[in-house]
């Protein structure tokens, strides 16, 4: 009978236990599947073990039958059978810490970044820029940066384009060459956004990625859930998030080595959104970014239904893996599958890629990194159930959770706090004076401050006509 050691987390049964070795959790991970074989339940396995060795973790909820983590499993006929079956040595039922997160603030506490932290190159994704207009958008963050603009939100960003736009000449002739059709196709596709709510997204209270690493009282690491069954149908939006938080971490952690166990765990399901319609600039930083932040002791886990869809130079990089079964009715099936089977040392007695065909619910080709970091020859897997509640939490009891949060408030404020504060900027001289003025300054301090005397005159027409209302 197996189970958990201090420097493992039991998955399953083949020939021999599978267990993760906690040390090269950080060498990342894969877990592909079609839909309905198992992969959900084994990336709930997979949490729960790192939650009780006090390893906090970060998973998105695309179809919010994960939420059922925060809550005691129920004691099944099914469950119990294939515990016996798995060789789990001791079955019990038990919650995880969760902290429950959503973009839209709906079903859990709201995630913000002001644009200005989010960069161009994210900001550029989001919008489907091509490379000129991308451009533009890189003179936009360094004309904010160089003259102290601010740029939290949309409507930040918005007043830095007009007033590019008016003054497009003579910033060409700073800044590089920069057209007002250009600039007018940016802020076209800032209404985009509008439609996807993505203001919601851009502002304060910023998220501070210390928040994602928190453990309970008794050691164990929280699990962040972030709620994405409304937010995936934006994928865009969806891909830009995972991939700011993933750049957030990078660029905060400290290098750490070699650990024991991670410092945190990233689960980012439907990984396939990362890698479709990317640039070759963004590929290439998200590759990078998989290869150095094991450094910062964080371990990524893509989970995806095709192994395809994640690119060589990055699933390269993922040493332990989880294969659930594949159909093989398209041509493009049978090389998903093909692929998937080249992806791990062989087995003389097993045919790989017949077995991804036959994978029953609940079994999965298995390989993680052993004692000296080498992949062992794959195994086919039953996966052991988790402990927690598998399906949805109900909207009650995620409420009950998101108010006893240790969170609870901090990012729920917002709006008028963020209105209010930009309202005090000054005025600034009268017109006459200015005019002196912009002969005696350079055009960037002219710039600065007459772009700050319009935000404020709009800021005061808002705040004014919100009294008469």
């Amino acid at each position: 009978m197996y189970a958990d050691t201090a420097s493992t987390i039991f998955v399953g049964k083949s020939a021999k236990p599978e267990s993760l070795l906690l040390k090269f959790a950080n060498r990342h991970g894969s877990i592909s599947g079609a839909t309905g074989a198992g992969k959900t339940v084994t990336l709930q396995v997979l949490a729960e073990g790192f939650s009780r060795h006090g390893v906090p973790v970060f998973a998105a909820d695309v179809k919010g039958d994960l939420s059922g983590i925060a809550e005691k499993g129920v004691s099944k006929p099914f469950l119990e059978k294939r515990a016996r079956e798995a060789g789990l040595g001791e079955y019990s039922f038990k919650a995880c810490p969760t902290i429950f997160w959503d973009v839209f603030g709906e079903q859990g506490h709201p995630i913000r970044s002001p644009i200005g932290k989010l960069g161009p190159l994210l900001l550029a994704h989001l919008l489907e820029l091509n490379e000129t207009q991308e451009g533009v958008l890189t003179i936009a963050f360094r004309i904010a940066a160089e003259e102290k603009l601010p740029l939290a939100d949309l409507r930040d960003l918005r007043r830095l384009l007009s007033h590019m736009a008016e003054h497009a000449a003579e910033l060409s002739s700073r800044y590089g060459e920069m057209t007002k059709p250009s600039i007018a196709s940016i802020q076209r596709r800032l209404l985009v956004l509008d439609e996807q709510r993505a203001e919601l997204f851009f502002g304060e209270p910023a998220l501070d990625i210390d928040d994602l690493m928190l453990k309970s009282t008794g050691g164990e690491g929280y699990i962040n859930i972030l709620a994405a069954e409304k937010l995936i149908a934006y994928p865009r939006l969806y891909s830009t998030l995972i991939l700011w938080l993933l750049t957030s971490l990078y660029e905060k952690l400290p290098e750490v080595g070699d650990l024991d166990k991670p410092k945190l765990v990233f689960f980012v399901d439907e990984a396939h959104l990362l890698f479709s319609g990317t640039s070759k600039t963004l590929l290439e930083r998200i590759e990078q970014l998989t290869r150095l932040i094991r450094s910062k002791g964080v371990g990524i886990y893509y989970v995806t239904q095709n192994p395809i869809d994640v690119p060589d130079r990055v699933s390269s990089q993922l040493g332990n893996r989880v294969q659930h079964g594949l159909r093989a009715y398209t041509i493009r099936e049978q090389k998903a599958v093909k692929a998937a089977a080249e992806t791990f040392r062989a087995n003389p007695g097993l045919d790989i890629a017949q077995a991804i065909l036959e994978l029953g619910t609940g079994e999965a080709l298995v390989s993680f990194l052993e004692e000296k970091g080498e992949p062992p020859v794959v195994q086919r897997t039953l996966i052991r159930p988790p402990g927690s509640m598998i399906g949805p939490v109900s909207g009650e009891r995620r409420r009950q959770i998101i108010s006893l949060s240790p969170l609870a408030g901090k990012y729920e404020k917002g709006g008028e706090g963020i209105v209010a504060e930009q309202g005090e900027f000054p005025k600034g001289p009268p017109a006459e004076a200015r005019q002196k003025e912009n002969s005696r300054k350079s055009h960037g301090e002219a710039f600065r401050k007459s772009f700050i005397r319009s935000f404020s005159s709009a800021v005061g027409r808002l705040i004014r006509n919100g009294m008469k209302g």
